[in-house]
Parts: structure tokens; sequence; C-alpha cells
């Protein structure tokens, strides 16, 4: 919770005059039951109304200063709040925008966006109670206690007794409830994963029938939500019957001891009312100190969960990520580089060398699980390499900096990945300050452009969720011309025309051979790189061959094998 206190002195003007007018509350709070006293003793008893009226018109104006300051509080406070839960989204997102694929792995996605939204709510709520209300509580308890004593001490000491005892159970509570809290955060992110799984896979999950499993899954992740959220429920809501009990039966002490004080002229009748009245608001006291003690419980899960995000440790920092604009010609080299992913126990790679000039088309190829992705993930640094050295021009690729890096990489994933917006925005999106023409181009360049001009908005047709309103090959396309608009010193397409007829990838194939930059294409298909300017085959994260298509049909058995046996199967095709 020591980070929070970061956040909020950012807004220390609206912070202090929301403790200032707490503070006011709390003296006309403290002072109300010592005048109803006075108005009492003096007033009522004695039968003197001028005392009543003067009195009573005080205790009306405070009541009403209080009122005011009540209202103007609850506008600072929620000013502070909401700042503060404005600044950590905005450093958790930045902090995730830091990350790299390795720390992914230790946040799924359901819980960065659970930490974003739930947990970052919880500390808004808890910022907002504590500057609202939660100062005031226990102050008033303390101050109540003090200012009882200043009424009648014999009375007093029955509170002074009864207070601590008291508060030792809450503090009992809530220790139990921190731990009950962040089991209850935990299980949310896999509500919110299950969620998250069936919503984008709907598709599959209704061509297969298998609403009822996803059912029956997430109502398992539910019970046991329910389940945690019930135990920790539980615990919080003991503290409410606790203290009412604890504090009823103090004030029928006090009303039956001051009674015997009253006969005996011990004390007098306001001083009674007073004490009663003090032993009353802390009652009050302790039942809101419940309530924000299940508050602190759950912001004290969120605090731990965000500050987890916050604190780990990144392989770049954006000050680190800024750029020189230093120009990439796109010549690559590996250098005997293995790499392992850090879930994995055993490495996708194997002392891999080769050497790319820049300007060549390099076709790589090989099984699945031979390593080719991977090769795509270490370029442009998105992990880093176990052992072995990768060059960019001849210069170490860890003394580049990450955004000279990647600005200058075209990368086409495997999976066509398409932002809600326009076709436009899409396209885009690979280059910040794309022109229309340039936008149009790299979708001519894709062979889209025709399909674009059918849209019934053309370029500003909006695009659904994830591309969902379009077939496979033109969201690859449209992948494709979004990495040829930035005009890539090495573009990177991972067995990215799949989906595409033959004709359609020749063609695009044709066009990519055309752009001045280096191009890598892992394929499943020779068809695919087979007028690349060399092949490099993989097979198990190693290197087994590399040449262009003639030079390895003539001088790698494994190669031959794989172009005969996907010419026997195209052949097969053709004839059904």
């Amino acid at each position: 919770m020591r980070k929070l206190f970061r956040y909020v002195n950012a807004y220390k003007f609206a912070m202090w005059m929301a403790l200032i007018l707490t503070g006011l509350e709390l003296l006309i709070e403290l002072f109300q039951p010592i005048i109803m006293a006075i108005i009492i003793d003096e007033g009522i008893v004695k039968g003197n109304l001028s005392v009543v009226y003067g009195w009573g018109g005080l205790l009306l104006g405070i009541s009403f200063l209080a009122f005011v300051a009540g209202i103007v509080n609850t506008f600072y406070s929620a000013k502070v709040s909401q700042g503060v839960g404005y600044d950590i989204r905005g450093d958790l997102f930045r902090k995730i925008q830091e990350f790299s694929f390795k720390n992914f792995q230790s946040f799924p996605t359901s819980s960065l966006i659970t930490r974003l939204t739930n947990d970052v709510s919880q500390l808004q709520n808890f910022v907002f109670m504590a500057l609202r209300i939660a100062l005031r509580a226990p102050l008033f308890i303390l101050g109540g206690i003090i200012m009882s004593f200043m009424v009648n001490v014999k009375l007093a000491t029955i509170l002074l007794i009864a207070v601590p005892l008291l508060l030792i159970i809450i503090l009992w509570l809530l220790k139990k409830g921190v731990l009950l809290f962040q089991s209850v955060q935990k299980k949310l992110d896999s509500v919110n994963r299950v969620i998250r799984e069936n919503l984008m896979g709907m598709r599959l999950i209704k061509a297969y029938s298998r609403g009822e499993f996803e059912e029956n899954r997430f109502l398992n992740v539910n019970t046991s939500l329910m389940s945690d959220n019930k135990k920790a429920l539980r615990i919080m809501e003991l503290t409410m019957p606790i203290l009412l009990f604890g504090m009823n039966v103090s004030i029928v002490i006090i009303i039956w001891y001051g009674s015997i004080e009253l006969n005996m002229g011990g004390a007098q009748a306001g001083e009674i009312v007073a004490v009663i009245n003090y032993a009353t608001k802390i009652m009050f006291a302790f039942t809101v100190f419940s309530f924000l003690m299940m508050n602190y419980s759950r912001a004290k899960a969120s605090s731990t969960r965000i500050s987890g995000v916050l604190e780990e440790e990144t392989d770049f920092t954006l000050e680190e990520q800024l750029s020189q604009d230093k120009l990439i010609k796109g010549g690559i080299e590996f250098n005997q580089v293995s790499f392992q992913y850090p879930s994995s126990e055993k490495p996708v790679l194997h002392n891999l060398s080769f050497k790319v000039h820049a300007g060549e088309t390099i076709g790589i190829l090989g099984e699945t699980g031979s390593g080719k992705s991977s090769i795509f993930q270490l370029i442009p640094r998105l992990y880093e390499a176990t052992s072995g050295d990768i060059y960019i021009d001849r210069e170490d690729i860890d003394t580049i900096k990450i955004q000279d890096l990647r600005k200058q990489i075209g990368l086409v994933p495997q999976e066509a990945h398409l932002f809600s917006g326009s076709v436009k925005e899409n396209i885009g999106w690979g280059k910040e300050d794309a022109t229309d023409d340039e936008i149009i181009q790299a979708a001519k360049e894709a062979e889209i452009h025709d399909f674009i001009m059918t849209l019934p908005n053309q370029y500003e047709t909006p695009i659904g969720q994830r591309g969902v309103n379009l077939s496979g090959g033109q969201k690859q396309r449209l992948s494709i011309a979004r990495a040829l608009v930035r005009k890539p010193s090495i573009l990177m397409l991972d067995d990215s025309t799949s989906a595409l007829d033959a004709q359609t990838e020749a063609s695009i194939l044709e066009t990519l051979k055309k752009q001045k930059c280096t191009t890598l294409i892992i394929a499943q298909k020779i068809s695919s790189v087979k007028e690349a300017d060399r092949i490099l085959l993989l097979h198990e994260g190693r290197l087994v061959a590399n040449g262009n298509h003639q030079t390895l049909i003539k001088e790698s058995d494994y190669y031959k094998e794989i172009y005969y046996s996907q010419s026997e199967q195209e052949a097969g095709h053709s004839v059904k």
C-alpha cells in the first residue's frame, strides 16, 4: 500500500482540503454531545430557555457547517480517488507496453485485465473512503473517549475498557480478511480467463456444439469464486454483530451505572446523556470502521497485485526504446544462436548460424516445431537469444535501440490480427503518418485493393471485432498491407499466405520480390518459397540445408523428400 501514497501525493491540495474538512466535521461531532449536555443541565433542568435557545442555535449552526463541509469533502475526495485511479491505470498500461513475451507468461491476459479494472477500482474506493470517513472514524473513537473523560471520568472508564477489546477483534478479522480477498481476486482472474476464451472461441464452440461443456467449465470457476467470496464476506460480516453487541452492552452498563451516580449526586443527567451519546457515536464509528476494514482488505489485496505488475522486471523500458532514427539496411546474421522459451524445458533452436544479405528474399522451411517462428521472435527482440550472437548490418543486435529496430521491421504473424476500426485505420496502423496514397498503394501490393473497393464504404468500411466479418485470406492480405505501408527494411511473413489461393499467393510473392527490403518468408509449402534467393531448411531446431531451390533439390535428400511429397499431394488434389 506504500506505493499508493505516491499517487495520492500528486493531488496534495485536494487531499489536504479533504483532510481539513474531515477534521472540521470531526471537531463539530466531538463537541455536539457536550453542547447537548449544557442544554440539558443548564437549560432544560433549570428551566432557562435563553440557554436552550442560545446553545441550541449554536448546535444548529455548527451542524449546518458540518453538512456543508461534508459535501465539499466529497468533491475533493472524489477528485483525488478518480485521479489516483487514472494515474495507476496509465502506469499499468505503460508498464504492460514494456513487457516482453517472457513477462506475459508470468501474467495471463485475463489477470492483467482484472488488475487494470477491478483492482484499480478497489483502490479508488479505498482512497475515497479514506479521505471521506476512514480517518474520521478512528479519530472519533479516540477523541470520543478523551471527551468522555472530560465529561465524567467514571462513566468514561467503561468505554476505555470496551473499546480496546473490540479494536483487537477488528484487527484480527482484518488480517484474516486480507488473505481471503487475495484468494477472491485470483479466482476472479480465473472467471475472466474462461469468459475471454469462451467469447474468442465462440465460432468453434458453436461449430462443435460444446456449449454445455463451456457452461460447466464456467460453472466450476464461478462456483469457486462464490465460495471464496462467501468465506471472506462471512469473516467481514462477523464484525458488525460483534461490535453492536459489545457497544450495546457498554451502553447498558453506562446507563445502569449512570443512574446510580445520578441518584448519589456523582453525575448530572446531561453528563450521562453526553457519555451515552459518545458511546452511540463510537458504536457507529466502529460499524463504519468494520465497513472500511472490508474495503481495506480488498484494497490491500488489489494493491499487492498491482504492485506485482509495476515492479515486474522487464528487459527494456520505454526510455531505453527511444528512437535515434538509425537506418537499417537489412543484413542479418545468426552466429551459433540457441534459444529456449522461459516456460520450456528444452531449447527450440540449437547453435543456429546463417547469413542474410540486405535485399535478399529468404524462405524458411521445416516441420511444425522446428523453430521457424522462433527466429522471427528473436530478430525484433520479442525474446532474447539464450546463447550466441545476432547481428543486424554487422552490428550486435543488443546495441541497436529497440524502436530503431522494430520500426523498420514489417511483421505479418501467422494468425492475422485486426483491430476495431475502419479498413483504412487497420492498414494505416502500420505507419502512424501514412498518407491515403500510401495506404492505397500498400493495399494494391497486397492484392486487397479491388476487394476493398467493393465494400459499402470502401476504405472507411468498419471492420468487426478481430475482423470477424472477413475471410481468412482477406485478413491475411490486410495484415500484409499493414506491413508494407511502413516500407520496412526487413519484412517477415510467418506463413502469412496460407489462406490464399495459388494465383493470389503467386501474385503477392512476385510483388514482394520487388520490394526494396530483406524478406523472410516462413512457409509450409515449398511452392511459396520456390523462387526465393535462398531457402533455410530447419529440422528439430537445427539448420540442415541452405541454398536455392535448384541447389537443394540436388544436394539435400530431406528437401527432395519434402518437395516430392508435396508435389504428389498437389497432383492428387488436382485429380480429385
